[in-house]
Order: structure tokens, then C-alpha cells, then sequence
């Protein structure tokens, strides 16, 4: 592969107002709820660095203003912890600050939620025409090998789109994004077609779109070459879908590992469990409380 197709670059959409978590998400950023005892946003700036990715572009809103801030050296509270002794606690945050001490953020802003595609837009003069990897706030995956990683893998094989994909029971396809797709290899698949929540008539598979991508230059320039939707809205499976509809390939990805999904209360509420009783520090006490509930 040519040097100038390594993806270093990750673009991190979170400028969506998270109106499905109010009242909540009126004080509380969605990208800063918790999840066990780290913020959502955190596992994902935590994948890309488990992917080799080293600078991050934050699709950031008007109105936020923590995210950049969470991940900046703090030596005040340094300080504070080191004058009052708090050993434990200081060596855990410092660990924290080293965990991102070599990767760059900077941010775009969209002033207005048109549409995933719309916010990827504004990152495009950050992205300088090079492939670059998209992970939304709504999706994380624990696996053994990260999920953007998964991704990487199959772009260094092919040089173009690749768009990651996981299995749901048919009962839930028509909720997501689907895809209509040829099996190449053990989870690899060339997209036909995608299918935005489908009539449960037209479902073709029970494939849908994860929030996460490796996406080339010429999604850009359909991007910006795109018509936006009746609300407005410019909409990165439409897009995907006109290229579709021109001869360009695009690559599905069958991610492996468990797919957390943070997209509404329930789903957020059902991750926060998942990953409590999986941690080693809190899983056996939670395990035997659940007993104990009624």
C-alpha cells in the first residue's frame, strides 16, 4: 500500500443535540455520559488509538464546549490530588492524561444538525483529500482487535470504502440502515445496496450499518456534490447509495466483537450493564445485588 493511503486520521461526529436523552442531554453532552466509570466519548478516542490513528477531528455543535477539555493535561488538579495525598487516585488520572498525551484534536463545527453527511462535510478541509476513518458517538464495540482496526485491515486490502456491518435478529433490521450484499470471504461483502430502515417486506439481509467507517476521498466530493433531503438534510447512506449507482465499490466489514449501542435510553442503560458486570472491580458485588432485586 502507498504511504499516502495509511489512514492517520479519524473523524469523531458529536455534534447531534441527543434530544432522545432530555432532560438530560440539556445539561450533559450525550458523548459524556457514563458508561461504567468513563465517558462514552472515551472508548472511543481509546479504539482509534488501539488503531494506530493519532490525530482526531471532532464534529462539534455551537454550544460544546467540555470535549476538548477532557482530554488536556490538567495540572491544577495534579496538584491538588499530590497536596492531599490522594496516591491511588492521582496515579489512575495521570495513566488517564499519558493514555492521550500523543494523540492531536482539533474540531470543526456544525451550526446546524443537517444530517451525518453535513457534519462529516465540515471536516473535509481538515481531511486534505486522504482516506480517513469516521466514528460516530453511538457505537462501541469490545473486542479483541478494535473495531476500526477491523476496518483498516480491509482497506489496506482494497483501497476503497468500507463501511462496518453487524448481524440483528430480522425483528430489528427495519430500525436501521441495511444492506444488500454479495459474501466475498469470511465477513467481508460487497455492498449492492443500502436500504435506510426498510419496510419489513424489503429487507435484503440482517446487515446494518454500525457507525463506523473508512471512507476515501470521492465520498467527499459526493458529499458535497450531494442534494439535500426534503428536512434538508444531507445523508451519508444516500450518498453511499448514489455512488452505488455510478459503478463505485464499497466494501461491508462484518465487525466481530459485541456491539454497544448508545443510541436512546435503553440501548445506552443496556451497554452501561453490559460493561459494569464485565469489569472485574465491579462485577461480582453487582452480580449479587441483582439478586437481592425483586
Amino acid at each position: 500500500m502507498s504511504k499516502e493511503l495509511e489512514i492517520k486520521k479519524a473523524i469523531i461526529p458529536v455534534a447531534g443535540l441527543g434530544t432522545r436523552f432530555l432532560p438530560l442531554s440539556k445539561s450533559l453532552p450525550k458523548e459524556f455520559f457514563p458508561l461504567v466509570d468513563k465517558p462514552i466519548i472515551q472508548y472511543i478516542i481509546e479504539e482509534v488509538k488501539k488503531s494506530g490513528i493519532k490525530e482526531v477531528v471532532f464534529i462539534v455543535s455551537p454550544r460544546q464546549k467540555m470535549i476538548l477539555e477532557h482530554f488536556k493535561k490538567d495540572s491544577a488538579l495534579e496538584k491538588f490530588l499530590t497536596k492531599r495525598k490522594k496516591d491511588a487516585i492521582l496515579k489512575e488520572f495521570k495513566e488517564f492524561e499519558d493514555m492521550f498525551s500523543d494523540i492531536s484534536f482539533s474540531f470543526a463545527v456544525q451550526k446546524k444538525p443537517l444530517g451525518d453527511g453535513h457534519a462529516l462535510l465540515q471536516a473535509a478541509a481538515k481531511v486534505k483529500g486522504q482516506p480517513v476513518a469516521v466514528s460516530f458517538g453511538d457505537d462501541i464495540v469490545d473486542s479483541s482487535v478494535p473495531a476500526i482496526s477491523q476496518l483498516i485491515n480491509i482497506f489496506k486490502t482494497c483501497n476503497t470504502t468500507v463501511v462496518a456491518l453487524k448481524q440483528v435478529p430480522e425483528d430489528r433490521v427495519p430500525a436501521y440502515g441495511v444492506a444488500d450484499v454479495e459474501k466475498i470471504a469470511h465477513n467481508l461483502y460487497k455492498i449492492k445496496k443500502i436500504i435506510e430502515k426498510p419496510d419489513p417486506s424489503q429487507i435484503p439481509s440482517n446487515l446494518v450499518i454500525v457507525g463506523k467507517y473508512v471512507l476515501t476521498p470521492d465520498v467527499f466530493s459526493y458529499l458535497k456534490k450531494a442534494t439535500p433531503s426534503k428536512r434538508g438534510e444531507i445523508i451519508l447512506a444516500e450518498v453511499f447509495d448514489k455512488m452505488l449507482s455510478e459503478g463505485k465499490t464499497i466494501y461491508g466489514c462484518e465487525l466481530k466483537g459485541e456491539w454497544l449501542e448508545c443510541g436512546d435510553k435503553l440501548k445506552w442503560l443496556k451497554s452501561f450493564f453490559y460493561l459494569s458486570l464485565k469489569d472485574p472491580r465491579f462485577a461480582n458485588e453487582l452480580k449479587q445485588y441483582l439478586k437481592t432485586l425483586k
